[in-house]
């Protein structure tokens, strides 16, 4: 084969990698989730924390690209399933972020407090990464990726397409490095009331998000359940 076709391979694997999770994961509107919920850490405690998650969104699609498909085929375990869970993970999420009290500066200080170096580890996975920067829709889509990816005629082709793919993931990560290390920068034009609204908005819209993610994980049972009837109806 010619070093065009492979050139060719990579660079279209990059470009679709990139296209399809970039819009999906949004950092920028994950951003200002991420500044709620590490609420009175401080600055370099939420750049070691940004690092740490864009880290841990690039193992967890590349994790999901390469071998998705085969943990869900080894425990039965549908996509329809991992949105409906991931989904309520995301609803419930949201739902502490609405309805969590503006406390002022006496909180901000009680909670830069207890915001430890230990709290920053545990929240890093659970809920920074996983389902806020990178949520079951998400993990849907790199699975959906990978099984692209894969040509039964070239192995040479196939694990091509697999490295160009892993360096979109690459970019895809630099992405919410940024986007979180520098949110509070951003935010700071907005003012105190104006960042105190955009972040409520942004947990309603999160909210909003889940519902939807949970609404096409069920729709896809519910047709998956419906084909099934006409496929073996009762006698």
């Amino acid at each position: 084969m010619l070093i065009e076709d492979f050139g060719l391979a990579l660079g279209k694997s990059f470009l679709f990698s990139l296209a399809t999770l970039v819009p999906i994961l949004n950092p920028t509107a994950t951003a200002p989730i991420f500044l709620s919920l590490t609420e009175g850490a401080s600055t370099s405690m939420r750049e070691v924390l940004a690092a740490k998650i864009a880290r841990n969104v690039f193992l967890l699609l590349c994790a999901a690209m390469l071998i998705g498909s085969i943990v869900l085929d080894f425990f039965g375990i549908s996509l329809a399933i991992v949105r409906v869970g991931g989904g309520l993970l995301v609803v419930a999420s949201a739902w502490r972020l609405l309805n969590s009290s503006d406390g002022g500066a006496e909180r901000s200080a009680r909670m830069a407090e207890g915001f430890t170096a230990e709290m920053a580890n545990h929240r890093a996975f659970f809920p920074l990464t996983f389902p806020i920067a990178c949520g079951p829709g998400s993990i849907a889509a790199a699975i959906t990726v990978g099984a692209s990816l894969h040509d039964h005629a070239t192995l040479i082709i196939s694990a091509t397409r697999i490295v160009g793919a892993v360096f979109g993931l690459v970019i895809v990560a630099v992405s919410v490095l940024l986007a979180f290390r520098y949110a509070q920068q951003l935010l700071r034009l907005l003012g105190d009331t104006g960042t105190a609204v955009f972040l409520r908005l942004s947990a309603f819209i999160l909210l909003c998000l889940g519902v939807q993610i949970i609404w096409d994980g069920a729709s896809e049972m519910i047709l998956s359940i419906l084909r099934q009837a006409a496929l073996y109806p009762p006698t």
